[in-house]
C-alpha cells in the first residue's frame, strides 16, 4: 500500500532531505507521492530500497533495518499508537498478536480496495516460540523476499517503547517454507531481551537480591493488621463450609488479599464446574458458527448457522477438508499443521463444488476464528464468525444479520465498518484531490518561473516585478554607467550574397555566446536590432565598477566572435565595438511589449565609438579610458579623429586585462 512508500518518503526526507529524495526518486522512476489507500506493486519499494542504499552508501540490512524502526515511529504518529499499545502486555503476547492486528487492518484496507483488487493482498505473518532460558523464537513468513531485516527494526523499536526492554535478535535460520502452501521465505529469529532500567531502579532492584523469595513475606507484612483480621472472620465465616478442604498459608493469605483491601499480585486461578451446564442444542444455537473436528478431520459437531449455509455438515463424520479450504495462514489442512499455528487466527472458505446450487453463484463463504486443542476430547474446537466486511458483502451471500447471533461483535463490526468506509471513501477522495491539486500548483509553479524568466529576459527583474504589481514604473536617473555597442564588420555585403536563413544561424550563433557572457559579468542587454548589440553596466543595478565589467565582456566579445563563421568567405566574423562612460535616463517604453530602454547623450558618443571603430578592436570614450586607466587594462592611444555630429575626439583602444585569463574573461572552468 502506498502507506509503505508514504513512510520511506518520509524517512528519506526527515533524516536526509529532500534533495536526497528527489535525487533517489528519479533514480528508482517513481513518482513524488503516494496515497495511503493505493496498492502499488512491490518493484517500487524495492526499487526505493535499492537506490537508497547506493547514494546513502549503506548495506541493505542497515537501511532495512533503519526503516522498521522509524516505520514503527510512523505507524505511531499515523494514529495506531493506541491500536499497538494495547495488543499485548508483554513482548510475546504484543507478537502474538501481530497477525490478528493485520487481518483487522485487512477489513478496512482491503474493502475499500474490493472492486479494484478482488483477491486480497497478502500480508507478513509471526509465530513466536518461548524458550526455557526466557528467549523466544520468532518464525517470519513472508511473500516478499529480502524484507526480513526490518523486523528486528520494528519489533526492537516496539519492545523499548511499549515494555520497557532492549532486544537483539539475529537470524538462526532461513528457508523456503514446506509447513505452508506455496513458496514462502520463512526467517527464524532469535529474540533475547534485557530490562531496561534506570539508574534509581537499578539500584533498588540490586539491593534486593531476594525479592522475589520474600516476596509472599512482603506481601503479609503489607497487610494492615486490622484488615488482614476482619478478612480471616470473613473468610472463615465464607469458607468453612464451603472448602472444608486444608489449604496451604500461601493459599489462605491470597484468599485474605482477594477478598480484603489488598491486591491479588500473584495471577488468577479459574473455578470450573464439575459438570457443563448448558446442553447440545442450546450450545448449537448459542454458538452458529462453530465445528469440533477430531485428527483425522472428521467433524463431530457444526453450529446451527454453518449448518444451514454448508448441508453437508448435517452429516456427522464427514471430512472437514472436503467443504472447506484454509485461507490464513496457508498451511495443509492437517491437524498437526494446525496445531503448529494453533495462536493465529484461522480463515475458512467453503468450496465452491460442495455448495448447494443456489450457493454457486455466490461468492464463498469465508470464516474467521480461534482454534482450540481439547487434550481431553482429542479434538479441534474452532470458534469462528462469518468473515464480512460489509453490508454489500452480507447482501451478496444472501445473508442477513439475525444469521449472526446477537453476541457475536461481527454485527457490529459490519455495521460500524460499513460507516467507517464510507469516511475512508471520503478521505481517500480528498487524499486523490489534493494531489491533484498538489501536481497542478506544481505546474502552474513551473510555468510560472517560465513565463518570469522570459518575462526578466526582457526587462530587468525590479522592474519586472513592479509591472507585475501593476504598479507604474518611474524614469530613473544615473549619474554615470558605460554603454557599448557592437555590430559584425561588412553586415551588408554578407545579407546581399546569403540566404536568409544563414544570417539566421550566423546572428544566433553569435548572440548565444554573447548572452552568456552578460551572465559571466553581469552586464545588462539592452537590445539587439539587426546585427547591433547593445549593453550597459551599471543599469538598473548602480555599482562602481560598471565600467571594469564592460570593458572585460567587450574583450570576450572579440574572443567569442572567432568562433562564429562567416557564411560567405567561411572565415571568422570580425566585429567592432564602441564604449562610452556618461550618465543616462532609464525606464520603461510602451504598455504592449514594454521594453526598457536608455535615453541621454551617452547612448549616441557610445554608438558614434562602435561606426568609428577599428574592427576586431573595442574603441574607448576618453571618459571610459579614465574609469578603466588604473583598474590593470592594458590599452593603447588612437589620437584624435573626427566623430560624425561631435567633432574632434580623443579616443583609445582596449587591448587586454592584464590580470585575467582568456578562460576567467570567457567565464571557462
Amino acid at each position: 500500500y502506498g502507506f509503505i512508500n508514504t513512510c520511506l518518503k518520509s524517512l528519506v526526507v526527515e533524516k536526509y532531505g529532500e534533495e536526497t529524495w528527489e535525487k533517489l526518486r528519479l533514480q528508482a522512476g517513481v513518482q513524488d507521492s503516494f496515497l495511503t489507500f493505493e496498492v502499488y506493486k512491490d518493484e517500487i519499494t524495492m526499487q526505493l530500497v535499492d537506490k537508497a542504499c547506493k547514494i546513502l552508501g549503506v548495506p541493505a540490512d542497515m537501511v532495512l533495518r533503519e526503516f522498521g524502526e522509524y516505520f514503527f515511529e510512523f505507524c505511531k504518529r499515523s494514529g495506531y499508537d493506541h491500536m499497538l499499545r494495547t495488543l499485548g502486555g508483554n513482548l510475546y503476547e504484543f507478537i502474538e498478536n501481530l497477525d490478528a492486528l493485520h487481518s483487522y487492518l485487512a477489513l478496512s484496507y482491503q474493502a475499500i480496495l474490493f472492486f479494484a483488487f478482488p483477491q486480497e493482498m497478502n500480508a507478513p505473518s509471526f509465530r513466536v516460540e518461548k524458550n526455557e532460558d526466557g528467549s523466544m523464537h520468532l518464525h517470519y513468513y513472508s511473500d516478499r523476499r529480502g524484507l526480513c531485516h526490518i523486523v528486528p527494526g520494528i519489533i526492537g523499536a516496539a519492545a523499548l517503547d511499549f515494555f520497557n526492554i532492549e532486544i537483539s535478535m539475529e537470524i538462526v535460520n532461513q528457508m523456503e517454507e514446506e509447513e505452508r502452501t506455496g513458496k514462502k521465505e520463512h526467517i527464524v529469529f532469535l529474540v533475547t531481551q534485557n530490562p531496561v532500567f534506570s539508574y534509581k531502579e537499578r539500584n533498588e532492584f540490586s539491593s534486593s537480591s531476594q525479592y522475589l523469595a520474600d516476596s509472599e513475606k512482603q506481601v503479609e507484612n503489607q497487610l494492615n493488621k486490622e484488615d488482614l483480621e476482619k478478612a480471616k472472620n470473613t473468610f472463615r465465616e465464607r469458607g468453612s463450609s464451603v472448602c472444608p478442604v486444608k489449604k496451604s498459608h500461601w493459599k489462605t493469605i491470597r484468599g485474605i488479599i482477594t477478598l480484603g483491601k489488598g491486591k491479588l499480585l500473584r495471577g488468577f486461578d479459574p473455578v470450573y464446574p464439575k459438570s457443563l451446564w448448558i446442553d447440545t442444542k442450546t450450545f448449537c444455537n448459542g454458538l452458529p458458527f462453530h465445528m469440533v473436528f477430531d485428527k483425522e478431520l472428521r467433524v463431530k459437531q457444526a453450529g446451527v448457522s454453518i449448518q444451514k449455509i454448508v448441508p453437508g455438515l448435517q452429516t456427522m463424520g464427514i471430512c472437514l477438508d472436503h467443504y472447506f479450504s484454509i485461507i490464513h495462514p496457508e498451511v495443509p489442512f492437517t491437524i498437526s499443521s494446525i496445531q503448529k499455528f494453533i495462536n493465529s487466527q484461522f480463515v475458512f472458505q467453503t468450496r465452491r463444488e460442495m455448495m448447494p446450487e443456489s450457493w454457486k453463484q455466490r461468492p464463498m463463504l469465508e470464516l474467521r476464528g480461534q482454534m482450540i486443542w481439547m487434550e481431553s476430547l482429542q479434538c479441534m474446537l474452532y470458534l469462528c464468525s462469518p468473515l464480512l466486511r460489509t453490508l454489500h458483502e452480507l447482501e451478496e451471500r444472501q445473508m442477513h444479520i439475525a444469521d449472526i447471533a446477537p453476541h457475536d461483535v461481527t454485527r457490529d463490526l459490519i455495521l460500524l465498518n460499513q460507516q467507517r468506509l464510507a469516511e475512508m471513501e471520503l478521505s481517500n477522495q480528498l487524499e486523490r484531490k489534493k494531489e491533484e491539486l498538489r501536481i497542478l500548483s506544481k505546474h502552474l509553479e513551473e510555468e510560472k518561473k517560465k513565463t518570469e524568466a522570459l518575462l526578466y529576459a526582457m526587462l530587468p527583474q525590479h522592474v519586472a516585478n513592479q509591472l507585475k504589481e501593476g504598479k507604474r514604473v518611474e524614469a530613473g536617473e544615473f549619474k554615470e554607467c558605460t554603454i557599448l555597442f557592437s555590430d559584425v564588420v561588412t553586415f551588408t555585403n554578407i545579407c546581399a550574397q546569403c540566404e536568409p536563413i544563414q544570417i539566421v544561424l550566423m546572428l544566433n550563433s553569435m548572440y548565444l555566446r554573447f548572452d552568456r557572457l552578460t551572465t559571466v559579468h553581469d552586464v545588462y542587454k539592452v537590445e539587439t536590432i539587426g546585427d547591433a548589440y547593445m549593453v550597459v553596466g551599471g543599469v538598473p543595478v548602480p555599482v562602481p565598477t560598471h565600467a571594469e565589467r564592460v570593458a572585460n565582456f567587450a574583450l570576450g566579445m572579440i574572443i567569442a566572435a572567432k568562433g562564429v563563421q562567416n557564411p560567405v568567405s567561411g572565415n571568422p566574423i570580425q566585429i567592432r565595438v564602441g564604449i562610452h562612460t556618461g550618465p543616462v535616463l532609464a525606464g520603461v517604453v510602451g504598455e504592449k511589449m514594454p521594453r526598457y530602454c536608455l535615453f541621454g547623450d551617452t547612448v549616441n558618443i557610445a554608438s558614434r565609438m562602435e561606426s568609428h571603430g577599428v574592427p576586431s578592436k573595442i574603441h574607448l570614450s576618453s571618459s571610459a579610458y579614465q574609469c578603466l586607466k588604473y583598474k590593470n587594462f592594458e590599452m593603447t592611444e588612437r589620437g584624435e579623429i573626427e566623430v560624425k555630429g561631435k567633432g574632434k575626439m580623443h579616443t583609445y583602444f582596449l587591448v587586454r586585462n592584464k590580470t585575467a585569463t582568456e578562460n576567467e574573461i570567457m567565464g571557462r572552468p
